[in-house]
């Protein structure tokens, strides 16, 4: 499974909001509940989403081993 819990660790430390994405970056709504609820984003948002926040990849998302 994907986790985005790195995302919003990233957005806290470089002081960015969800209200500032919608806003300024025209981030839909729909995407940040994606991102909430982990589900499936393309390679082109997690890489805006790398632009915007001058970060790693590795700082919006992470893979997590399904428990068995």
């Amino acid at each position: 499974m994907i986790s985005y819990e790195p995302f919003w660790a990233t957005l806290k430390r470089k002081n960015v909001t969800t209200y500032a994405l919608r806003e300024k970056y025209n981030i839909s709504p729909n995407t940040l509940t994606r991102m909430k609820n982990n589900k499936y984003l393309s390679m082109r948002t997690i890489e805006d989403f790398c632009r915007i926040l001058d970060c790693r990849i590795e700082d919006i998302a992470e893979y997590v081993p399904d428990k068995k």
